[in-house]
């Protein structure tokens, strides 16, 4: 609720405060609250001004300037802009492992950041080499069971999944949904996120019923907890759709692609590469 009418002010306010005048937390908080709203472009907007006006006052190399930086890349990254996002990860790391040391936690983080990026263009040795740097020092530094040290497993199983690395993957995605789970319960996003993973991994293993029945409760936890709009409730939506399809379940499969198409289009625009897949999946049911 608080979010909204935040946004609500500040969207009814544009006609009288130009989006220069407004404080660089204040406009930092208001990026925040856009993109846990799955609003990247109302949020990159923002996140630019404050990176450049930080880059004046600060000079590039403050620890400020270059938080406003990583927020950027991340945002990038979420629209598909690899490249744009692989461009700043890779400053922000060198600059933090200058001025930091490389075991410094915002040093790890963007260590990570730059994994997740170099994963998505493909990049699997040199994801995996960061991937594993870092939750070796996670665990070193924090402990296995530290939230930092268990996103570290988890995306270096991700990155295990994308090489067809199967049984590696799948003993790391069970590591992490179970302490995930104890820790911080079944319905936080993150406990949501490991078991999607697994399902993932499941999936390309060819166990279908078990990867049906996490994509179902993923999905229907994520529709509760975000709403049926949200990024990850509708790559929830893309998972189940896809596992219907493998089973032969085609109806199934073609409602859930066409909704996610059509809201990914809506939310998206037509060309972002999640609606691109959407598309594409929907033309493989038929």
């Amino acid at each position: 609720m608080v979010p909204n009418l935040l946004v609500a002010n500040i969207t009814s306010c544009r006609s009288v405060l130009h989006l220069k005048e407004i404080d660089l937390l204040v406009a930092e908080n208001i990026a925040l609250v856009y993109t846990e709203q799955g609003k990247w472009k109302e949020a990159e907007a923002l996140q630019v001004l404050v990176m450049e006006k930080r880059k004046h006052l600060l000079g590039e190399e403050h620890l400020d300037t270059l938080s406003s930086m990583a927020n950027l890349a991340a945002t990038y990254w979420k629209q598909g802009k690899w490249k744009k996002s692989e461009a700043l990860d890779m400053l922000v790391m060198e600059k933090r492992k200058h001025l930091l040391g490389e075991e410094h936690p915002d040093t790890l983080s963007s260590m990570a950041s730059l994994a997740v990026t170099y994963r998505k263009q493909g990049k699997w040795k040199e994801s995996e080499a960061l991937d594993m740097l870092v939750m070796e020092k996670r665990k070193h530094l924090l402990g296995e069971e530290h939230p930092d040290t268990l996103s570290s497993m988890a995306t270096l199983a991700a990155t295990y999944r994308k090489q067809g690395k199967w049984k590696e993957s799948e003993a790391l995605d069970m590591l992490v949904m179970e302490k995930r789970k104890h820790l911080l319960g079944e319905e936080h996003s993150s406990t949501l996120s490991s078991m999607a993973s697994l399902a993932a991994t499941y999936w390309k293993q060819g166990k279908w019923k078990e990867s049906e029945a996490l994509d179902m409760l993923v999905m229907e936890k994520r529709k509760h907890l975000l709403g049926e709009e949200h990024p990850s409730t509708l790559s929830s939506m893309a998972n189940l759709a896809a596992t219907y399809r493998k089973q032969g379940k085609w109806k199934e499969s073609e409602a859930l692609d066409m909704l996610v198409m059509e809201k990914r289009k809506h939310l998206l625009g037509e060309e972002h590469p999640d609606t691109l897949s959407s598309m594409a999946n929907l033309a493989a049911t038929y």
